[in-house]
């Protein structure tokens, strides 16, 4: 199994920081779900884990080496990172999209292989996207274009997956759709995925572990039923809401308060005097 741990790691942008003086080990095997706040800096901790974004302080370690220190190919043969709303290049088909993912294991010496061409197919198979590998990724629909992109991130052959929001601008069938393949390919394969993702119910019900950030930091992680509750909505988010047990997989539920619909209630309530 990969390694991916954070020491002392601080993130910023120009003069400002997000990220400041972070420890943080993502856990083997299992999904790792990061949510907050907008702004709260759950994206740019993603990155700097993928080493696209160069730490202010600290370390990103991978196998306990510094990840900056580290080669492209080496770190892209551990470690894949999808980013949100990748775009292919126009006319480029699935089945030549996903045969990039094994870019780290070309060079002069070795060529295209049986080991890639092995991993491609198995790739497509896993995603459901062999019917589709020689269809343009620009006229698939967009759970299948996402298919197509989490098809090279596999194909890329790595023990751990980031994604940045992998369900934006899904509808709520292909969000399903894509975190179930998520899911299965964790319990079936025991890849490390962890990811961004906004909505607050999937998250808890596709993670093994939660990691709520906010103020530049880490308010609360751990399993979503032992540290999701009313305060964590309101203090992560600003948010009331009540949590209650989702009635088909027992997972914490959230249950957003309107204020609009609150002061449209408590106006109903006020008796009307002749």
């Amino acid at each position: 199994m990969t390694k991916l741990t954070a020491s002392n790691l601080s993130l910023a942008y120009g003069r400002q920081l997000i990220i400041d003086n972070l420890d943080f080990a993502v856990p083997e095997g299992r999904i790792t779900v990061l949510i907050g706040a907008n702004g709260s800096g759950k994206s740019t901790l993603l990155r700097a884990l993928a080493r696209l974004m160069k730490p202010e302080a600290g370390a990103v370690l991978l196998d306990g080496k510094d990840i900056a220190h580290t080669s492209t190919k080496e770190v892209a043969r551990k470690l894949a990172m999808l980013p949100q709303g990748p775009v292919a290049p126009e006319g480029i088909t699935v089945l030549q999209l996903v045969k990039q993912g094994r870019y780290p294991y070309q060079s002069w010496l070795q060529q295209w292989s049986e080991a890639d061409e092995r991993a491609v197919r198995a790739a497509l198979e896993a995603t459901g996207m062999t019917p589709l590998a020689e269809r343009p990724v620009d006229a698939l629909s967009g759970g299948q274009r996402q298919r197509a992109w989490i098809a090279m991130t596999l194909a890329q052959g790595t023990a751990t997956v980031l994604l940045d929001e992998p369900t934006t601008y899904l509808d709520l069938t292909h969000q399903i759709e894509i975190l179930d393949l998520l899911y299965t390919l964790n319990e079936r394969e025991g890849r490390t995925v962890v990811m961004v993702l906004h909505d607050m119910n999937l998250a808890c019900r596709y993670a093994h572990h939660l990691v709520a950030v906010k103020d530049r930091g880490i308010y609360a992680q751990g399993a979503p039923g032992d540290i999701v509750n009313a305060e964590l909505i309101r203090n992560v988010f600003e948010l009331d809401a009540h949590i209650i047990p989702d009635p088909l997989y027992g997972t914490p539920l959230c249950i957003p308060a309107s204020q609009a619909r609150r002061a449209q209630e408590r106006q109903a309530a006020v008796p009307v005097h002749a």
